[in-house]
């Protein structure tokens, strides 16, 4: 399995395509502490005006915060808004 993990980072390097991309990873763009944009996720697992918990390919990614609100629900991409408190990865 990480020798299949390092080939994909090796072709992804060569044909210069994003690694998230090629290895199923989750994009996280942060919006200094009023917005959080999570690409490529697995679905929600809860959500709560304190707590989001985002499914990801490996683990979740928890979000504590208040008036935490969902936006721009697709797919492939969730935006949290609200005030953003801690963000923790969890594998």
């Amino acid at each position: 399995m990480l020798r299949r993990k390092g080939n994909l980072q090796s072709l992804a390097g060569l044909l210069d395509i994003p690694q998230d991309i090629v290895m199923d990873l989750p994009r996280i763009t942060m919006l200094g502490n009023k917005q959080l944009l999570v690409e490529n996720h697995k679905g929600i697992i809860e959500y709560t005006p304190s707590l989001v918990r985002i499914k990801l390919s490996q683990g979740e990614l928890m979000i504590y915060g208040e008036a935490l609100t969902l936006g721009n629900l697709q797919s492939e991409q969730i935006l949290v808004e609200g005030v953003v408190q801690e963000v923790k990865y969890d594998i």
